[in-house]
């Protein structure tokens, strides 16, 4: 399964994918998709491991994009981000990270904390990407569909299916809402709309805030919302595993960011691991639930 992180300037997202996956991200400003591979943690995998002791133990892992943040407060980071967004339409989800911590040493996207605002702008930004490729869509088969092809019977039907979603991402809905059947989605699945892809949002909150209550607006239940500290985290990846264990204990902390990212993307895709175990490998496979 392969992860796209998206955020604004300043969220969060190169800290936390440094945490959950081990690897040192560029720090914030890169200009370019980074990608890292994180671990999915699993008892039941150790457990196993010590009671056939295989040759290998092999977990599942996600591969993770860390996409540049982006600013829509200028026409230069508009291009960016667009630029951006064409390059992510292949993944199989989105992960959406916005802050909700204070820290006067790292300045806030529009000169303020508002994590509400923010969470708004990413979906807006995202359906307008949607919009502009079923326009372009739309505008390449109303010629299409006037030709006497082969595939003028399925051009037609696309093109009603397009314009059934042209017409849900200007009432501010995400295709996925609309699209009803398998053969819709069939038809469209090569496109890569965003809107059309599992989304879970990950809230950065400041240390001592894990508790926070933090207003997002309204999200669509079928949408994981999971809350961490990306620079709590961070520090808590540096420690052995025993002060690591020992730390979090002490802060209350009952699952690391690595085992939290891990679930929210297995739940807003609907996977599961299946071990399987022998003399060679114990081996973790990610597989639709049930399969």
């Amino acid at each position: 399964m392969q992860v796209a992180l998206l955020g604004l300037t300043q969220s969060g997202k190169s800290t936390i994918l440094s945490a959950t996956s081990g690897k040192q991200m560029p720090p914030g400003g890169a200009m370019a998709i980074e990608e890292a591979i994180v671990p999915v943690p699993d008892e039941r995998l150790e457990w196993l491991t010590k009671l056939y002791k295989p040759k290998k133990t092999v977990h599942g892992t996600i591969d993770a994009l860390d996409v540049p943040g982006f600013d829509f407060t200028s026409d230069h980071g508009r291009a960016a981000a667009r630029r951006l967004i064409g390059q992510i339409r292949t993944v199989d989800m989105l992960v959406l990270v916005v802050r909700a911590f204070e820290d006067p040493s790292v300045p806030a996207y529009r000169n303020s904390v508002d994590p509400k605002r923010d969470l708004a702008e990413l979906r807006t930004e995202v359906l307008l990407a949607d919009l502009e490729l079923v326009t372009t869509r739309v505008e390449k088969l109303e010629k299409q569909v006037l030709k006497p092809t082969k595939t003028q019977a399925h051009d037609k039907m696309e093109l009603a299916l397009q314009k059934k979603l042209q017409e849900t991402i200007e009432a501010e809905k995400p295709i996925s809402s609309a699209v009803e059947t398998d053969e819709e989605r069939a038809i469209i699945k090569s496109l890569g709309f965003l809107t059309l892809k599992p989304m879970a949002v990950v809230v950065n909150v400041g240390e001592d805030e894990l508790d926070k209550q933090v207003d997002l607006g309204p999200v669509d239940a079928s949408t994981p919302v999971v809350t961490l500290s990306a620079k709590l985290e961070h520090e808590l990846a540096q420690l052995d595993a025993d002060s690591r264990k020992a730390f979090m204990s002490d802060l209350g902390i009952r699952e690391s960011a690595g085992g939290k990212f891990v679930k929210v993307c297995y739940s807003a895709t609907g996977l599961i691991s299946f071990l399987t175990v022998g003399e060679d490998e114990v081996r973790a496979w990610p597989i639709k639930q049930g399969t």
